[in-house]
């Protein structure tokens, strides 16, 4: 057995890896990664089986932010040229989970750019959610409208949203070269809020951002802490004309890697593969479901993704199956 397999067995024990454990996953040699994806498959076959979770995102609020985030193409500091609208109404949010619906997307996220939900916002999307719920009882609705009050989440939860999703991004140390116009502690507590309210906790991270590897594994650590239920890794896809334009750290090998770790740090956990899976991984898109259960089907937010038809046909030749069991159903195995 290879050391990654111990470390698997060790963590389907309960155990933990070491900062030092973690940070020679994130510095193994290449020729290890078979070995490396084949012990952090072991972990996910474990609590997973060969499911994948589906997801598709639509951005109902375009642009208009005042926040100063680096990485988004719809802050106020950007001048990437992106379409930009207010919220959208309530009919093309329910038309959006009828698409999501038609492709087998489990998870229905509904994102909105800015702060936080003004009450007007907030309205169209509790409408939204609940006619949604009408029809489609199993879907799981997942929102994403920024800084959350504790009385917003909970306006949310009674609507009938099933998820809240707010990234961490990066790490407590990092995060002030990423943004200054909210802190890490604010992030944070909108996911406690969403939990606090009774809804399951989504947040994640954005790797490439000119982090150190001690910040991954450190945001790992606290996703880990906070235990979010859903940890959507995303990638950077750098957008000319934001601040992180141009950036181009990442390569597929290592891509793959970072998606091991968190599989080895937050194990029964749904990692998601993100934003930035398509120019990143790029033709080793299909490795990453092996420490990965879970992708975005369709685009991002002001990003292109990859054709719902190739994913679809990545999943049936890797012999994975979509998983439609709804989010209510669902009982992690434990040993």
């Amino acid at each position: 057995m290879t050391i990654y397999g111990e470390w698997a067995d060790r963590v389907l024990a309960g155990d933990q890896l070491t900062d030092e454990e973690g940070l020679a996953i994130l510095n193994s040699p290449d020729e290890d990664l078979l070995q490396l994806l084949h012990a952090s498959y072991k972990i996910r076959n474990h609590y997973f089986g060969n499911k994948v979770k589906l997801n598709m995102i639509i951005n109902t609020k375009s642009g208009l932010c005042p926040e100063n985030c680096g990485y988004c193409a719809q802050s106020i500091v950007s001048k990437a040229p992106i379409e930009k609208y207010a919220m959208m109404k309530q009919e093309e949010i329910v038309a959006g989970a009828e698409r999501a619906a038609s492709v087998n997307a489990g998870t229905y996220c509904i994102v909105a750019s800015g702060r936080g939900p003004v009450n007007r916002e907030l309205e169209i999307v509790i409408d939204s959610v609940k006619a949604i719920k009408a029809k489609h009882q199993d879907m799981t609705v997942c929102a994403c409208l920024g800084i959350l009050k504790p009385e917003q989440a909970k306006r949310l939860k009674e609507a009938g949203v099933d998820r809240y999703n707010h990234n961490i991004n990066t790490s407590a140390a990092h995060h002030e070269s990423i943004t200054t116009s909210h802190t890490y502690d604010d992030r944070v507590n909108t996911v406690n809020h969403a939990k606090e309210a009774g809804i399951s906790p989504c947040s994640g991270v954005i790797i490439g951002m000119r982090e150190t590897k001690e910040d991954i594994i450190a945001m790992a650590r606290s996703l880990h802490a906070m235990d979010a239920d859903s940890i959507p890794v995303n990638f950077l896809h750098a957008v000319d004309g934001t601040p992180l334009g141009g950036t181009d750290e990442l390569t597929p090998l290592y891509c793959l890697k970072v998606l091991c770790l968190f599989r080895y740090i937050n194990p029964t956990k749904e990692i998601r593969i993100s934003g930035g899976r398509e120019v990143n991984l790029r033709s080793l898109q299909p490795l990453g479901l092996y420490p990965a259960n879970s992708i975005f089907i369709g685009d991002y937010l002001t990003t292109s993704g990859q054709e719902g038809d190739r994913d679809r046909q990545m999943l049936e030749d890797m012999g994975f199956e979509i998983d439609l069991e709804p989010l209510a159903n669902k009982e992690v195995a434990v040993n």
